[in-house]
């Protein structure tokens, strides 16, 4: 990570970090109830793309995020599907 910057990636200018801590406060907010969700029901409801939210999600685990813990998990019957769980870092 360069001096300074929130996000990783050459190209994350001061507009891009704007919108990424938006979305990763969003993703945040949504998981922080330990529910079980897809990639795609993610998307429904902060408006990213499915690579964003998974990014966010990795993000979560990042120590200058929180250093959080997200399970994923094979949805039973459902084939390839994964989905995710926040579990946050210092809540029971």
């Amino acid at each position: 990570m360069t001096q300074g910057k929130l996000f990783d990636g050459p190209d994350v200018s001061k507009q891009d970090t704007a919108r990424l801590s938006g979305q990763l406060f969003e993703v945040k907010k949504l998981m922080a109830d330990g529910a079980w969700r897809t990639l795609g029901e993610l998307v429904k409801t902060t408006l990213g793309s499915e690579a964003g939210v998974s990014a966010r999600l990795r993000d979560l685990r990042k120590p200058r995020f929180g250093g959080h813990h997200v399970e994923r998990r094979k949805r039973e019957g459902h084939g390839g599907l994964w989905e995710y769980r926040l579990l946050l870092k210092g809540k029971p």
